[in-house]
């Protein structure tokens, strides 16, 4: 992959999916499945593959995995939670077999060396942690608002659920907030080869 040496919120040209048909598939699979929310406020995921033959790898803890926050203000970094063994999530879990995600994921899957892929909610008027994680994310929005901005290190941005793909480099300190009144969905992989020069 192609090395980047300017912003982290990198948006892929000539690759974009059907957002309708995104929506359209995200409402059959919220009728069947619930977001999990491993230990964590306002935010909720539902794993897209797993570890073949092991169901655990899409439970508890492995849902968020590793990543880490200053302690206090002393600026002292600590490291939370797993380590994830990003590579061997290679196994669409069946009940998206049938759906348009399967087509994306086989899509990402050719084009980028991925780990874990998850439809990943933020509720709305509530914001994530200030941390890093050990790779980048891919990210195709899919509902969103004006409120709802990435921000890392000292840059926020808004990405549009347009069906365009943006590559965000999560290895710098970096949070999420929805200060809208609705939910946003993302669909995020974890990107095994950065694009970013550290």
């Amino acid at each position: 992959m192609q090395e980047l040496t300017f912003e982290d919120f990198y948006q892929i040209p000539d690759l974009k999916f059907d957002i309708t048909k995104l929506r359209s598939e995200l409402d059959l699979i919220l009728k069947k499945n619930k977001f999990n929310t491993p230990g964590v406020t306002h935010f909720g995921a539902i794993p897209i593959n797993q570890i073949p033959n092991n169901d655990n790898s899409v439970k508890g803890n492995n849902i968020r995995g590793k990543y880490w926050t200053i302690a206090d203000e002393t600026g002292k970094e600590v490291s939370r939670d797993i380590n994830i063994e990003e590579s061997k999530y290679t196994k669409l879990l069946p009940e998206f077999e049938n759906t348009y995600f399967k087509e994306v994921y086989e899509i990402l899957s050719k084009k980028f060396k991925i780990g874990r892929v998850r439809l990943l909610l933020k509720e709305p008027r509530s914001t994530l942690s200030w941390h890093k994680d050990p790779e980048c994310r891919l990210h195709i929005p899919i509902i969103t608002n004006a409120g709802c901005s990435m921000v890392i290190e000292n840059v926020a941005k808004h990405l549009p659920a347009d069906g365009k793909v943006w590559i965000t480099n999560n290895t710098k300190y970096h949070n999420f907030f929805n200060g809208g009144e609705q939910n946003r969905i993302h669909l995020v992989a974890c990107v095994l080869e950065s694009p970013f020069k550290k």
